[in-house]
């Protein structure tokens, strides 16, 4: 198992994939509560949403699951969201709350996950950001999430649909944050907001450096836009996904469409 996947392309625009991977390997697994091994957390069948939408575009996805390891989690520990209810670098609740682990993690295997999982993540990550800049001048990450849509332990209430993050404007050229918020804002039917309850994890924060031609914007999309229900089984809904994609595919479009304004 190797722990992270790179598809390598030609365009301006990296989708980033951290969330997607269900592997655990079998020592850890084996630490894992019941409620721990269902792997809720998962951002189920987000890499097959998002998969041919942007011919070009270049992928970097973490194979591993998010309960060994967050690969959108400050490698130091520290609260993305310091006050609210939140998961850590190597979480030790699920969404909900409930605990995940019977063995839980000490602070050796956290450094040891780390060093397997989140750092060859992360430096496949630079490297393509490197690698597209030096190309195109700009590069532009996506970062891919989605969520249960009504999760009261970590929000009130009902979700939107698209949630997009920029750290308050802050990760990306304004251009960008005006573009993915108008598509999303013109999608019939669908519900929206910028940098509400999600602003953009730390990969978008980390490598969203716009006066250096890296930029970076997260999507947190609801998964009611794209799987039969939000329950165990987390089934795709073909249905819903093939109403979202043209959605989803307009603004990866945009965004490689945007990339040569931004040049310095």
């Amino acid at each position: 198992m190797t722990p992270v996947e790179v598809v390598k392309g030609e365009g301006p625009v990296i989708l980033g994939l951290p969330h997607t991977g269900t592997f655990v390997p079998d020592d850890i697994h084996s630490r894992l509560n019941a409620r721990g091994r269902e792997l809720s957390d998962t951002d189920w069948h987000i890499h097959r949403l998002y998969d041919g939408l942007l011919p070009g575009a270049t992928t970097v996805r973490a194979t591993f699951h998010r309960y060994v390891v967050d690969a959108n989690r400050d490698p130091s520990g520290a609260s993305l969201y310091p006050g609210q209810n939140t998961t850590g670098l190597v979480p030790l609740t699920d969404f909900d709350g409930a605990a995940i682990w019977a063995d839980p993690p000490r602070a050796a295997d956290i450094a040891a996950r780390k060093d397997a999982f989140h750092t060859p993540y992360h430096a496949a990550l630079q490297a393509e950001m490197e690698r597209v800049r030096a190309t195109h001048g700009v590069a532009i990450l996506y970062d891919c999430h989605s969520i249960r849509s009504v999760i009261p332990h970590l929000f009130e209430g009902l979700l939107p649909d698209f949630n997009i993050g920029t750290n308050m404007g802050t990760t990306c050229a304004p251009e960008i944050e005006a573009a993915v918020l108008g598509i999303c804002a013109g999608a019939t039917g669908y519900t929206h907001v910028l940098n509400g309850r999600f602003k953009g994890g730390w990969t978008t924060r980390h490598y969203g450096r716009p006066d250096q031609g890296f930029h970076a914007i997260q999507m947190e999309l609801a998964q009611s836009t794209h799987l039969v229900d939000e329950t165990a089984g987390w089934a795709y809904a073909p249905d819903k996904a093939d109403r979202l994609r043209p959605h989803l595919s307009r603004i990866l479009t945009t965004l490689a469409d945007l990339a040569p304004k931004l040049k310095g």
